[in-house]
């Protein structure tokens, strides 16, 4: 039953969903646009003052216009840029100074770039502004950051345009046909953009390896000629949490797979092999807890705020639906372990459950699958390796045919 008929039933009314290496070199599936006349680059960066103010700098190969905001828990300032190449030195942003603790960057959108600091507390942006080259000084974008109270910060944002411009245009989806009964999967890989993921002791993002895992499960779902399907992201973009969630259900998915790529820290010593996600308010141990704690934050990584909880009629509506949903998830996440425990080596416990935001759907059934821990050698061997990857995409198309085929031969039969 749809939450739209629960609601039905219970006499109440919804608003629309719209609103509720070793082996290889390389694992990047699909580059950045090249660097032209069209795309600025910036070459490098600084931070200059004390914990009273601070001034960061970015050198640039021409003047752009740069937008400023702040954000609070954790303090944060966000600066959005058109889109830019960054060739900055490398682990640039791992070390602050003065009121900055650290700093990322990266693609939030095609044609939209963004930097996010990080800062020790709250602070008023004094200044920002760019300016052109001059003088044999390349163009330089400039933020004047100045400490200030909580109360005055908290004041400040109420006043400014926080609106996070993100990209909603790049998700990839095929051309629909009148009648066409076939399923559509949407297939999500994780991170992108100024979210990178975790990344492996040999410096391969998560992100680039997701997307390559997950450009290829498409191919090999589309090559059935049984489903549709389509892409959270296909390049190097950033896509808010909840929006990848948004995009399934206003495609009407009959199934949703995101692909990721776990990590530890080494003082929690070492695991391997591939595990599959359900949704569940209660994790099923402390590690599924960690990482969905750990992914659940990628949207404050690109300053973006988790807003908009559903009402108390919503969140009713929602429960009984996700029921059913549920139950469908499991089902393709055991299919998902029988199939793939002949290809590919499986965590020891490869069926858990946790609060991923990305699986809060409440009408698409979904799973999150690690395709196995970067932190791993003998994983990252697999991750990186092209045949591994096909033989494990091979075997998620045969738990996705077992999923649908019942499905598939009830809708035939009432046809006839």
């Amino acid at each position: 039953m749809t939450i739209r008929a629960i609601a039905l039933v219970l006499g109440v009314s919804l608003p629309c969903c719209s609103a509720v290496l070793a082996a290889e070199p390389s694992v990047v599936a699909h580059k950045l646009p090249a660097v032209t006349d069209s795309v600025p680059v910036a070459t490098d960066v600084r931070l200059g003052g004390d914990d009273k103010q601070t001034r960061f700098v970015v050198d640039l190969d021409r003047r752009l216009d740069v937008a400023a905001f702040t954000l609070a828990d954790p303090y944060r300032v966000v600066i959005d840029l058109p889109q830019v190449t960054f060739q900055l030195p490398e682990k640039a942003g791992d070390r602050g100074r003065g009121l900055v603790k650290a700093f990322r960057y990266g693609l939030i959108m095609q044609g939209g770039s963004r930097i996010v600091l990080d800062t020790k507390g709250p602070v008023r942006v004094e200044k920002a502004f760019s300016i052109a080259a001059a003088e044999g000084q390349p163009a330089r974008l400039v933020l004047d950051l100045v400490a200030t109270d909580r109360d005055s910060f908290l004041r400040s944002i109420t006043m400014q345009d926080r609106s996070p411009h993100i990209a909603k245009n790049n998700m990839t989806v095929p051309p629909e046909i009148v009648g066409d009964p076939r399923p559509l999967i949407v297939v999500d890989p994780g991170h992108g953009g100024i979210d990178s993921g975790t990344k492996s002791f040999a410096g391969q993002d998560e992100k680039d390896v997701v997307l390559a895992f997950g450009i290829m499960l498409r191919g090999k779902l589309e090559k059935t000629g049984k489903y549709r399907v389509a892409m959270t992201r296909s390049d190097d973009t950033f896509i808010p949490l909840d929006e990848r969630v948004r995009f399934a259900r206003a495609q009407k998915a009959s199934l949703f797979i995101s692909i990721h790529a776990d990590s530890i820290p080494r003082s929690e010593g070492q695991a391997e092999g591939a595990s599959v996600y359900t949704l569940s308010p209660h994790a099923s141990d402390a590690e599924a807890a960690r990482l969905a704690e750990v992914e659940n934050k990628s949207d404050v990584i690109a300053g973006v705020d988790l807003s908009s909880e559903p009402n108390d009629v919503a969140n009713i509506l929602i429960d009984l639906a996700q029921r059913e949903t549920k139950a469908f998830s499991l089902q393709f996440a055991n299919n998902l372990v029988s199939e793939m425990k002949s290809t590919t080596r499986l965590h020891l416990h490869p069926i858990k459950s946790a609060g991923f935001i990305v699986l809060k759907s409440p009408d698409v059934p979904s799973v999150l699958v690690e395709l196995g821990y970067m932190s791993t050698k003998d994983d990252l061997v697999h991750l990186m390796s092209a045949d591994w990857r096909s033989r494990t995409a091979d075997s998620m198309v045969h738990a996705v045919d077992s999923f649908f085929a019942p499905r598939m031969a009830g809708a035939a039969r009432g046809a006839n």
